[in-house]
């Protein structure tokens, strides 16, 4: 897969994508990240990559015209049948999910713009192919919500994470957040591990996950709930159109 990033801040990137499981799944070729720097696309002595919003406001807007030329260039250097998605980073955009990230990961090649500032000149919505928001809250910059989106797209790659399994039983895998996990000693400070995780048995162990785990998403996440009903009912619905 590849993954190019259009940023103002090149350099921010460096510890999150050289280190831990993205590190890794560079070295062995699953992934090329690459970050480009949107001043590369500018003119001016200045390299100027933002300017003063028309009608008047607070702060600066990302210029239309650098992010354009890169995203003409970068997609100019992809054939025309394998031309990649451009995902816009902001606040306004569809609320990322593991959902989405499962989507992303299947793409092949996908172009990630940071915005940055009061935000992006509108008309540059109109060159990519979706947009994502992290969260409702703000952030300076969207480079961070990249390394969000990189970190989570990357790890669902077949053979990253080396045991498939894994993803199978993690929180939002299935609708569902994940159920309590345990390590040794058996008791610490008086606090035991339940008596189910010891006795061996992994029918009666499936069990109790499958119970802790819905327990646990009514108590912390109803909401996910309520969206696992109605994913259901469109499907079922789906499926009688058919």
């Amino acid at each position: 897969m590849k993954i190019e990033i259009l940023t103002l801040f090149p350099e921010m990137f460096k510890g999150a994508l050289d280190e831990s499981m993205l590190k890794i799944a560079q070295t062995k070729g699953y992934v090329d990240i690459e970050p480009h720097n949107i001043r590369k696309w500018t003119y001016d002595r200045h390299r100027t990559a933002d300017d003063k919003p028309f009608g008047g406001g607070p702060g600066m807007v990302m210029k239309i015209e650098p992010i354009d030329a890169a995203l003409a260039e970068l997609k100019g250097r992809c054939e025309k049948e394998k031309q990649p998605i451009v995902v816009l980073l902001t606040p306004q955009g569809k609320k990322f999910d593991q959902h989405f990230a499962q989507t992303l990961s299947r793409t092949g090649h996908m172009i990630l713009i940071c915005g940055h500032y009061e935000g992006v000149d509108e008309r540059i919505r109109d060159l990519v192919d979706a947009e994502i928001s992290v969260g409702d809250y703000i952030l300076t910059c969207g480079e961070i919500p990249a390394m969000v989106v990189c970190d989570a797209v990357v790890r669902l790659i077949p053979g990253v994470l080396g045991d498939e399994s894994s993803l199978e039983e993690e929180s939002f895998e299935g609708g569902l957040l994940e159920y309590p996990q345990y390590t040794r000693p058996a008791e610490y400070n008086g606090m035991k591990v339940p008596e189910v995780l010891l006795c061996g048995d992994p029918e009666k162990i499936n069990i109790w996950k499958k119970e802790q785990a819905l327990k646990r998403t009514e108590r912390r996440r109803p909401d996910l709930m309520i969206r696992k009903e109605k994913l259901k009912y469109e499907d079922r619905r789906l499926k009688a159109e058919i």
